[in-house]
C-alpha cells in the first residue's frame, strides 16, 4: 500500500521509510531487502573500505532493481574515495553524516546524485540547505550511535526544522513502529529514517548476540556516554558502565580515547562481544520484541501506520 510524500517522490519509492546506513549492520542484504519492499535501503559505508563498498553496491544492484543509496560519514579519512566509488558505480542517492556536506555537494550534484545530510539541530539544517542538499534527516538524541551535543529530542527537533527549512525533512530517532511514523509526519516530516528496528532483522549483518541484546532491552537500557569525545547512545554493558564511571571521575579526552580503544563498535555489533563491545542502539529498543525478516517488518510498519491513521479518523491517500 503506497503513501505519497515529497520523500517518496524524491527517491521514487512506495512508502516514506528510509533504513539507516548503520555501521556493521547495513550491508547489501539489508539495503536490497528494504528497497524491494518499497522503502529506501542504504548501504552503510562507515564500516567499509572503498573496495568492500564497491562489492556491496554491485551485490545490491544484482539483488534489487529498486532505488537504494549509500551512507557516507564525511569525517572519515577516505571519504573522498568512498564518494568516488559511489559515483563510479552509478548510485544516485547519498546520505552523508558527521561532517559538512558542502565539501562533496557539487561533485555529487554534477553526477546527478541526490544528497541528504543528517543534522542534530536547526543551525546545521540551514547549513545543509545552503550547501545544496536535497533534504535533511533530523536526528533526535533518542537515536542509537553518535548524537548531537545539544541532545535535542526528535519531537522537539523535527517541527523546528520544518518551520525554517524549504527542503524536505526526514525524522529519525526513536521511531520503530507505525505509530512513530504517523507522529513524525504529524510534526511535518516527509518521511522517517529507522535504524535500531532494522538492525534487529534477519537480513541485518549484525551478530546475533547484538540483535538479541536489542530485543532484551527495556526502556532504561540505553545510555549516552563519551560526551567529551563524541556522544554515543549504546546499550548498557560492562564497557558502557565503565565509560559512565570514567566521565563521573572527570577523565580527560586522552584517557577516554584510551578507554574506547579501537574497533569497539565492530567487537560489539559485528562480532557479538556483549560485555566489552560498543552496542549502539536507540531508546526505541524497548519497543522491539522480535527479529523478523525485512518483508515481515515492512508489512507490519505499513499496516500499523494505516491502523494508527484510522484510529485518528484520518484517511491515507
Amino acid at each position: 500500500m503506497q503513501f505519497k510524500t515529497k520523500i517518496t517522490e524524491l527517491f521514487a519509492i512506495e512508502f516514506p521509510i528510509v533504513q539507516a546506513g548503520m555501521v556493521w549492520v547495513s550491508g547489501w542484504k539489508l539495503a536490497s531487502a528494504v528497497s524491494n519492499c518499497g522503502g529506501l535501503g542504504l548501504i552503510g559505508s562507515g564500516s567499509m573500505k572503498p573496495d568492500l563498498l564497491r562489492e556491496h553496491i554491485r551485490k545490491c544492484k544484482s539483488a534489487t532493481d529498486k532505488p537504494f543509496g549509500v551512507n557516507i560519514p564525511l569525517l572519515r579519512g577516505d571519504a573522498d574515495e568512498l564518494v568516488n566509488v559511489t559515483i563510479e558505480e552509478g548510485v544516485k542517492i547519498v546520505f552523508s553524516s558527521a561532517g559538512h556536506p558542502k565539501k562533496f555537494a557539487q561533485q555529487l550534484k554534477d553526477n546527478g546524485i541526490k544528497l541528504i545530510h543528517v543534522v542534530p539541530n536547526v543551525k546545521y539544517g540551514l547549513k545543509a540547505q545552503e550547501a545544496g542538499c536535497d533534504a535533511v534527516v533530523g536526528e533526535g538524541v533518542e537515536a542509537g550511535g553518535h548524537n548531537g551535543a545539544d541532545q535535542i529530542t526528535t519531537f522537539a527537533l523535527i517541527p523546528q526544522l520544518v518551520d525554517v527549512l524549504e527542503i524536505p525533512v526526514i525524522a529519525a530517532g526513536g521511531i520503530v513502529d507505525g505509530r512513530g511514523i504517523v507522529a513524525a509526519l504529524a510534526l511535518g516530516a516527509e518521511g522517517v529514517q529507522i535504524g535500531t528496528r532494522f538492525a534487529a532483522t534477519i537480513e541485518s549483518s549484525a551478530h546475533e548476540n547484538y540483535k538479541r541484546k536489542i530485543v532484551e532491552a527495556g526502556d532504561t537500557d540505553t545510555v549516552l556516554t563519551l560526551k567529551k569525545i563524541g556522544l554515543v547512545r549504546m546499550i548498557k554493558n560492562d564497557f558502557a558502565l565503565r565509560a559512565i564511571k570514567a566521565e563521573e571521575e572527570c577523565w580527560d579526552e586522552i584517557k577516554l580515547k584510551e578507554l574506547l580503544g579501537n574497533k569497539r563498535e565492530r567487537a560489539g555489533i559485528f562480532e557479538g562481544d556483549e560485555k566489552e563491545g560498543e552496542l549502539e542502539a536507540g531508546q526505541g529498543a524497548g519497543l522491539i520484541k522480535d527479529i523478523p525478516t525485512v518483508k515481515e517488518l515492512m508489512e507490519r510498519l505499513v499496516s500499523d501506520f494505516h491502523l494508527t491513521l484510522n484510529k485518528l479518523n484520518l484517511t491515507a491517500k
